[in-house]
């Protein structure tokens, strides 16, 4: 069983919006429909859970799933107050929630709503090197010179850039190794943490797999994300 988590309960405050990101309509369509439509296309994955806002489950069910054939989506549920407690309710909601491993070869993939470019590729790789190393991220190389600055302000190191990758999502784990590091995340939180590699990486010990990503695979976050999502989108016609 393959799950897809699609996270779409972002209320999108630096879009200077009142309609959340992923709901805004991206050459007519709302953005997270684009992701949704992947997801459901790819034969590879068989249920996907939608995780939105409580105030949008109607929404979701009658714009979104109804509206474009999403049939593949099993459960819309509500988010948490945190990013992490929506990872973690989607977990539940998949359908071989605590099931035993040792019977079901099962891989989770988690994705931003607000991500509208994810590839058939990008999710065939990632269930892949899941099943093979256990949890794997896509990523991309960094393109510019990072640095690393202290709190006057002044920049105090430069990382070697050939070590360097921007994470994206899917991020894409085996059952058990997602279920055990929010076990471990929701008994005992720990502050830092962005997302789900690093819960892996902190209570797991446990090495990120790097899935090549693409540049294209961009997080609508702010105002010129939608303009360069438009193009990116009219390029592809």
């Amino acid at each position: 069983m393959v799950s897809a988590i699609v996270l779409a309960g972002g209320s999108g405050s630096r879009m200077n919006s009142s309609t959340a990101k992923q709901y805004m309509e991206l050459c007519g369509i709302p953005v997270v429909t684009h992701a949704l439509k992947t997801f459901q296309q790819s034969e590879a994955v068989d249920e996907i859970i939608l995780v939105t806002r409580k105030e949008d489950l109607e929404y979701a069910e009658t714009e979104l799933v109804r509206k474009y054939d999403l049939t593949k989506v099993t459960r819309i549920i509500p988010g948490g107050k945190e990013r992490f407690d929506s990872v973690w309710q989607g977990i539940q909601a998949t359908a071989h929630f605590s099931a035993d491993p040792e019977k079901e070869e099962d891989v989770i993939l988690i994705h931003d709503g607000a991500r509208p470019f994810v590839l058939e590729r990008m999710i065939r790789d990632s269930i892949a090197a899941a099943l093979n190393y256990g949890a794997c991220t896509v990523a991309v190389p960094v393109k510019d010179t990072i640095k690393v600055v202290n709190k006057e302000g002044f920049g105090i190191d430069t990382p070697d850039r050939s070590t360097l990758y921007q994470v994206q999502t899917p991020q894409t784990f085996r059952r058990e190794v997602i279920e055990e590091a929010h076990r471990h995340f929701h008994a005992e939180p720990r502050p830092r943490i962005t997302d789900d590699t690093m819960l892996v990486e902190e209570y797991l010990k446990k090495n990120i797999y790097i899935v090549e990503g693409d540049y294209r695979n961009l997080k609508i976050t702010t105002p010129e994300d939608m303009i360069l999502a438009e193009a990116l989108l009219r390029s592809q016609g």
